[in-house]
């Protein structure tokens, strides 16, 4: 396009490599400016702009997509399962390769940081290999200080309420027959708890294991998800535990200590088995490891295990005269915190959480006395079960497509 067949150049192959050459650093010159001049071989220069290079460019790049295409329908793998099309070469910066390859895969490209040097640094990666290497053990990085804390917080939130639960009963009757009115919505809370707890160090363990397995039959995506299905089961007999042990300790049936106990984290372990599926299968794999993915918020755990541990005190302490206000108070402050720790757990924006947490605080606080105290605890159970179906909806059935950076 820059010269004419029969005024080719004449001077052998060095005027043809000359222009080459020319070409070239033209073609990489445009993706930072409008126009650049090409001189030619025999003296004279040329104007080229990027109308006239994506005019020379568009059957190649056509074609790349085309093949493109063909690549993935032979991997067998769809479109929806596509982690990323991403570009890399000088080539990648022309604006016209991302729209051919977003009209013929329905796929936007990913231009990868300094697209020109990719396959240098590709090459010399492949070819530094250190004979060294194989004896330097490598060592994992220490889980964060705030992912520990993601797990103690609901463990011992867990025992703190099971132990107030048994303990503090309130005993109705007479010596020869007794019975207590309790509080099933601290039960309730306790296992929730003990689920979350359970699968939070469960999924860190077993990404541990999985990252430091280099060989073996099972992949690295079926040991996480033997992991998660087996802290949620580990979860579900601590559950069971608490009914048990609280029916002995009291002495009512078991069944109605098992309904309150396992029935709130049913649709938590529900959620935690399709997660292992996932992980098993491979089909997702969450931004920042399974163990981020399922590391619920701590500041939900603590206002709302601290708000129930208050409305309990409010139903069961001695009402002295001049303790009746305080008790009242501690209670409806118990209360508020539980709603706060609801809305902390279904909302992640701050403006959402100030906007729906004072209404709903309120309301707590209002439900507190003790034929609504297992409804206070049934709130808070379905709070978490969405948190749940929020994680795995939208962070591995229904991802959001990961952003690009403009070319």
């Amino acid at each position: 396009m820059l010269v004419d067949a029969n005024t080719s150049p004449s001077g052998g192959q060095g005027e043809r490599w000359a222009l080459t050459a020319s070409v070239h650093t033209a073609k990489h010159a445009l993706a930072d400016r409008v126009a650049v001049t090409v001189p030619l071989p025999q003296g004279s220069a040329v104007v080229l702009n990027n109308s006239l290079l994506e005019q020379a460019a568009h059957p190649v790049l056509h074609r790349a997509a085309q093949l493109t295409m063909e690549a993935i329908a032979a991997a067998e793998v769809g479109l929806d399962n596509l982690a990323g099309v991403y570009c890399i070469g000088g080539v990648s910066r022309m604006p016209l390769l991302e729209k051919v390859l977003t009209e013929t895969l329905g796929v936007t490209p990913i231009v990868v940081a300094d697209p020109a040097l990719a396959a240098v640094r590709g090459a010399a990666d492949a070819g530094a290999t250190d004979v060294t290497a194989a004896e330097v053990p490598v060592e994992e990085p220490v889980p964060p200080v705030r992912r520990a804390a993601a797990i103690a917080v609901p463990g011992f939130a867990s025992l703190g309420l099971i132990s107030q639960f048994l303990l503090t009963p309130k005993w109705n009757g007479g010596l020869l027959y007794k019975w207590a009115l309790l509080n099933w919505g601290e039960l309730a809370m306790a296992a929730v708890f003990a689920v979350i707890a359970s699968l939070g160090a469960g999924t860190v363990i077993a990404s541990a294991i999985a990252t430091r397995t280099t060989s073996g039959a099972r992949s690295p995506g079926a040991q996480t998800g033997t992991g998660v299905l087996a802290s949620a089961s580990l979860g579900v007999a601590v559950a069971g535990m608490y009914a048990v042990v609280a029916s002995l300790y009291i002495g009512d049936p078991v069944g109605g200590f098992l309904r309150w106990a396992l029935l709130p984290v049913a649709p938590i372990v529900a959620a935690a088995a399709v997660m292992a599926l996932v992980a098993a299968r491979q089909w997702r794999i969450p931004s920042g490891a399974w163990s981020k993915l399922l590391a619920f918020p701590t500041g939900s755990v603590a206002s709302a295990s601290i708000g129930m541990a208050l409305v309990q005190y409010s139903l069961t302490a001695d009402r002295w005269p001049d303790m009746v206000l305080w008790i009242d108070i501690a209670g409806r402050v118990g209360g508020l915190l539980l709603g706060v720790g609801t809305v902390m757990a279904v909302v992640s924006q701050p403006i959402l959480r100030l906007i729906l947490g004072a209404p709903l605080a309120v309301i707590t606080a209002a439900l507190v006395s003790w034929p609504a105290s297992g409804i206070l605890g049934v709130i808070y159970a379905i709070a978490v079960a969405a948190w749940w179906l929020r994680q795995l909806w939208t962070r591995l059935l229904r991802p959001a497509p990961p952003p690009h950076r403009p070319i």
